[in-house]
């Protein structure tokens, strides 16, 4: 079985995105309630940020709580506020032990005020941590990311502060969520399904999916050693021949 060790240091992706996709089901399949399911989750959180941590990754990027999530039971999701509340208390202590800086991507005003402040709290706390900045997508969904940052670029072309022959990419990069992050080399999805869920959708455009049939509260260092080594063994061209590369 690989381990840490086994993962070759020149050549991690710098971005790593996760969808911690099963909770539900996890939970399910061992006759619990859904919440049963997230609140393990919570120690694959834990583990998977140290396990990055300690690779040496520069960013990483949980799909925590999307826009759709909103339509999940009332209870389900005040239940999940509480978690995220009371996780982010707990680990501030592992986030500075380990040198690592939050963030959060998302709408970030929808959340309850006690999220907000706790959330606020947090990245205030760990902002001057240098090593591996790790971002929370709360209330996050691509679609309206890019519907927000096209409201905000025809605002500025209106005032006469942009002109429409001057909007390249790095215009829309500053206008959306991730302004402050590369873009995602590698995005890892848990629970066997095959599809990114409305999650980074311009900032995956070169990224390398990998999909792993085992539920989030599963994921395992050995699970993350695998995506990073499969990563690793695949080719990155961007549209290049093998031969331009080379």
């Amino acid at each position: 079985m690989h381990t840490l060790e086994d993962v070759n240091k020149d050549k991690l992706p710098k971005h790593v995105a996760v969808i911690m996709d099963g909770n539900g089901r996890w939970a399910k399949q061992r006759g619990r309630l859904r919440i049963f399911g997230h609140e393990n989750g919570v120690e694959a959180v834990r583990k998977t940020v140290e396990n990055c941590a300690k690779m040496q990754i520069e960013y990483l990027t949980l799909y925590a709580f999307s826009t759709e999530n909103w339509n999940r039971p009332k209870i389900e999701v005040e239940t999940l506020m509480k978690l995220l509340v009371s996780s982010l208390r707990k680990e501030l202590k592992t986030l500075n032990k380990n040198n690592i800086r939050l963030s959060t991507i998302g709408n970030i005003d929808s959340l309850p005020s006690k999220a907000q402040k706790e959330l606020a709290e947090v990245i205030s706390k760990t902002a001057e941590n240098t090593g591996m900045t790790l971002t929370l997508a709360l209330s996050y969904g691509s679609r309206e990311e890019i519907k927000t940052a096209v409201k905000e670029i025809s605002l500025k072309v209106k005032n006469n502060i942009i002109s429409p022959e001057n909007i390249d990419e790095a215009v829309i990069n500053t206008h959306l969520y991730t302004h402050f992050l590369p873009d995602v080399d590698l995005l890892i999805r848990t629970s066997g399904e095959q599809r990114i869920s409305n999650f980074l959708l311009w900032q995956i455009a070169y990224a390398e999916l990998y999909f792993i049939d085992v539920f989030w509260p599963d994921f395992s260092e050995h699970h993350l050693v695998e995506a990073i080594l499969s990563y690793q063994n695949r080719e990155r061209r961007f549209g290049k021949t093998s031969e331009q590369l080379n």
